[in-house]
């Protein structure tokens, strides 16, 4: 090797006021295997990314090392500035001494020595580092979306305007997610349903879109570009292409008004055979199978009654689970969010009293299509008195959920004012820890509620219980530093947003991290914010985190625009970096293939030794690290390139 250029990077005063920038230069002039070293405020720039350019060129360097932030930031982007001036992108390292040393010393000597430790172990990998090449694989032009919530719908829309085939998939009867449960959206106090039912159809009526409602992803296999995907399509036990959505069967239905309906929280009941919402999508009966007498007991009078009244013979009780195959080059996540169970705090008495109800539940009582048509009542009568308690189950350490769930703020102040709205002399208390309005017209949005008469305290719910026919909800306020109590009629929990039911599933199928507090994990929260670390998969709305509609459908869009930019392409590269037998030493135990978490590993039955997919590979290392006999190795990640990395750390002091 002819030689390494060594930069370092001052990250304006990120690095350099923790790093001597000038002494860890002095350290490596005169390296054996050094050829240059250079310094600049910011190489990440054009400028900076121009002396490596030039330095490839002029001084014929066979390798680089750049000595600056996390390689997740710019690996990327040095490996680019290589690959435009001639140098092969495998033989780039770098060496991390912002986050590593700068970040996390304030002594500056012990930061400036633990730099030059860290270079020194990069130079020694790099001097050892080989060329690489990528390898191109068609993709198939087409994406599955999984969810058909907002996100959901947003993402297949944009997809399938762009002339690409979509398969979105929804576990519910309808696409809509909670977004149809809602009456109206804050601040602007839209129509939810309103807004929505027009996408809606749109996904329906969409030449490009295939909608799979009641059914679920079973399995995943391939790689980016390339996934084969099983979805399982519950039976309804309704032919979807004769039913018309009349409604003659649910009318005739002996369980008729008997059966919970969740679409409204529980608060009513519905048939066994059912539609969730008027403007369900598709329009089609679905039979539940846990609450149908025909399918728990086998029989349902003389013949089933949904069954006799169908005029167009739609109704099919021997229908069964369908398993389709579809081929997709990309895969977008937008499984959503689960309200918060307030039945988990039992000091908000959730469970305890039928007044105390969660924020999705007052949202379907004031919905015109709600369980009492919009009325807000109490018993018989209308409430003179309604609590709403923020934060219940967001910024909580005691039952896990640390994070703030974003929209709690904003929809009870909404949900306030629909209060005031339809009970004009109601006296409306909103106790708040913070309040975070946060949005385009959030902050006015408060200022004309506050404006109409709502009571607003600072002040942390910690009890209710009941006193005669009124329930007392007990705080401290935190303004003045004393207990309060405060009758109600009604008391309304602010309900965080949790991960999805689907999201355990999921991560579990395409093999995605998931961040502490449960939600999908993106690759990198700034600079990818859409992609998943698996590369193919992406991240909508409120499965990568809690968030408003504005910014779910923002996120859709990006997402979709991620997809659309990898479906364009044609092709994709295989990272290089993976897995590699020696079949000489290979005594085909295949411990090496139950570590394998991407099932990248194969038995070669006729040779008795491990095969690698390098399409399949993530180059994770797991096989490498079990084989007994030292079989398997992996690219760009030798033994020898390791070892190399750590006699250097060793021998600094």
């Amino acid at each position: 090797m002819a030689g390494l250029g060594l930069y370092i990077c001052h990250c304006g005063t990120n690095i350099a006021a923790r790093v001597d920038i000038d002494r860890v230069a002095a350290a490596f002039k005169d390296h054996p295997n050094v050829s240059i070293v250079r310094q600049y405020p910011y190489m990440c720039s054009d400028p900076g990314q121009e002396l490596i350019k030039k330095d490839i060129h002029e001084l014929e360097l066979e390798g680089v090392v750049v000595a600056a932030c996390s390689p997740r930031l710019h690996e990327t982007t040095f490996r680019k500035a290589c690959v435009s001036a001639g140098l092969n992108p495998y033989r780039f390292e770098m060496a991390n001494i912002r986050e590593q040393c700068a970040w996390v010393h304030d002594d500056r000597e012990e930061s400036t020595a633990k730099a030059i430790n860290l270079i020194s172990a990069a130079l020694s990998r790099a001097f050892l580092l080989e060329s690489l090449e990528t390898e191109e694989v068609p993709v198939t032009r087409a994406a599955l979306v999984v969810g058909g919530g907002i996100a959901g719908i947003q993402a297949a829309l944009d997809i399938a305007a762009a002339g690409y085939k979509v398969i979105l998939v929804e576990k519910e009867p309808s696409i809509g997610g909670h977004m149809a449960q809602l009456d109206k959206t804050f601040p602007t106090l839209d129509c939810s349903a309103c807004i929505l039912t027009p996408k809606m159809v749109e996904v329906a009526e969409h030449p490009n879109i295939t909608l799979l409602s009641y059914a679920t992803l079973e399995r995943v296999e391939g790689f980016v570009g390339n996934f084969t995907v099983t979805i399982r399509k519950k039976a309804r036990y309704v032919n979807g292409d004769t039913c018309t959505g009349c409604g003659l069967c649910a009318e005739a239905c002996r369980m008729k008004e008997k059966v919970p309906d969740p679409f409204n929280m529980n608060l009513n009941k519905r048939s066994a055979i059912y539609i969730p919402f008027p403007q369900a999508v598709p329009l089609v009966y679905t039979v539940d199978p846990e609450y149908c007498i025909f399918l728990t007991k086998g029989k349902c009078g003389r013949e089933p009654a949904c069954q006799s009244t169908c005029g167009t013979a739609a109704i099919d009780f021997h229908q069964k689970d369908e398993l389709i195959h579809e081929e997709v080059g990309a895969v977008i996540l937008a499984t959503g969010y689960e309200q918060f169970d307030p039945g988990r705090k039992a000091e908000m008495a959730y469970t305890d009293y039928d007044n105390v109800i969660s924020g999705l539940e007052f949202e379907r009582i004031v919905s015109a299509s709600g369980p009492t048509k919009g009325e807000i009542q109490v018993g018989e009568t209308s409430p003179k008195r309604i609590v709403f308690i923020h934060c219940v189950g967001s910024r909580d350490k005691n039952i896990g959920n640390e994070y703030c769930s974003r929209v709690c703020c904003m929809y009870l102040i909404k949900q306030a004012h629909l209060a005031r709205e339809k009970i004009p002399d109601v006296e409306v208390t909103m106790l708040y820890v913070d309040l975070r309005c946060f949005g385009k017209g959030y902050e006015e949005f408060y200022d004309r509620v506050r404006g109409e008469g709502v009571i607003f305290r600072r002040a942390s719910g910690s009890e209710i219980y009941r006193q005669g026919d009124r329930l007392i909800v007990r705080a401290e306020d935190t303004l003045l530093g004393k207990t309060i109590e405060i009758e109600s009629d009604l008391v309304v929990l602010g309900t965080g947003l949790e991960p999805g039911q689907g999201t355990d599933e999921a991560a579990r199928l395409l093999k995605i991290s998931r961040s502490t507090d449960g939600f999908l994990m993106e690759a990198h929260p700034k600079l990818r914010p859409v992609e998943a670390a698996t590369q193919g998969i992406f991240l909508a709305g409120c499965c990568q985190g809690p968030k408003d509609i504005p910014d779910t459908v923002a996120q859709a869009k990006a997402a979709a625009s991620s997809v659309l930019a990898l479906l364009n392409r044609g092709t994709v590269a295989m990272e290089p970096i993976t897995a590699q037998v020696d079949e000489e030493r290979c005594a085909g135990c295949r411990i090496c293939q139950t570590m394998c978490a991407f099932d990248a590993l194969s038995f070669d039955e006729a040779d008795e030794v491990m095969r690698v997919n390098r399409a399949l590979c993530k180059g994770c290392g797991s096989c490498a690290a079990a084989c007994p006999s030292g079989a398997m190795s992996m690219h760009h990640f030798t033994d020898r390139q390791i070892m190399a990395q750590i006699r250097a750390l060793a021998a600094w002091d």
